[in-house]
């Protein structure tokens, strides 16, 4: 009995990663703003690691990291310096050696579900923004960036899955899209999503929410022109609104570059193989 005891230890601490890639002291909630993705089964922690790449990828095309950087100019820092003493400069080069890199944008939240993570963002990212760029991307050009990544929900604010907590979400995420378009009447429709959740029922949560949207805007089913994206996962209620939902096939990047390619998805690596060895793609 006691034999078995180091090997159980020692088998702790060889495990310091779940399926899903976030690693076992991870904090277990749900953090948004953020990016739900559903995925290919038993791959969780392959597609965490893919979409890391991919976000970072299309958030600094739109949000450059050096916009954040300070206005001072290499020469600005070198003519300072010379003013300085050797001993003065040595400390200051050890100073900017010492300051962290910045911080990431993107964290992986624990699910403890199969097929399905969550990727939330910090700011200037804006999720919405972010994911309808990277499925045009992928409309535009049929080249999937994923091997597992299937279809991307992005959420604007988070909220306690009760109904007061989701009046107030709603006030913090329909009022400033549609107070954006002032005098403009939109059709829309609630596009809800319940994982592992029973409390609220379905219908009782779509009247809540559509009792919240601005007088004046319809509900229409069939062809609306916005939607309002509502995600429910256990305790948790995201919300968001896009445009174009349709249309970017439900941000189903697998979907997308299935249709443009006849069945065949193509990925990177595949195109910078054929290129290898001279093939036209």
């Amino acid at each position: 009995m006691s034999q078995n005891r180091p090997r159980e230890s020692a088998d702790r601490k060889k495990k310091k990663y779940r399926s899903d890639g976030t690693p076992i002291w991870a904090k277990r909630y749900i953090d948004g703003p953020g990016i739900w993705v559903s995925c290919v089964k038993g791959k969780e922690r392959q597609t965490v690691a893919e979409c890391f790449d991919i976000f970072e990828s299309v958030a600094s095309e739109l949000w450059p990291l050096d916009s954040r950087v300070g206005d001072m100019s290499p020469n600005d820092e070198e003519s300072e310096d010379e003013d300085l003493s050797i001993e003065a400069q040595i400390a200051n080069e050890i100073n900017a050696m010492k300051k962290p890199k910045h911080e990431p944008r993107f964290t992986n939240c624990q699910t403890n579900t199969t097929c399905v993570v969550f990727i939330s963002c910090k700011p200037p990212v804006d999720p919405v923004q972010l994911v309808v760029k990277l499925v045009r991307d992928v409309q535009m050009t049929g080249v999937v960036r994923s091997r597992c990544v299937h279809r991307l929900v992005p959420v604007t604010a988070q909220c306690g899955a009760n109904l007061p907590d989701i009046q107030g979400l709603c006030r913090k995420v329909l009022d400033p899209f549609f107070s954006s378009h002032a005098g403009k009447k939109f059709s829309y429709k609630i596009e809800l999503r319940l994982r592992n959740h029973s409390v609220i029922p379905r219908q009782d949560l779509i009247e809540h929410i559509a009792k919240c949207v601005p007088e004046g805007h319809t509900v229409e089913l069939t062809n609306p022109q916005v939607f309002i994206l509502v995600e429910v996962f256990k305790s948790v209620c995201g919300m968001s609104v896009v445009q174009n939902y349709y249309d970017l096939q439900k941000f189903n990047m697998q979907e997308i570059a299935n249709n443009l390619n006849d069945g065949a998805i193509i990925s990177e690596r595949q195109i910078f193989g054929a290129k290898e060895r001279g093939l036209d793609v």
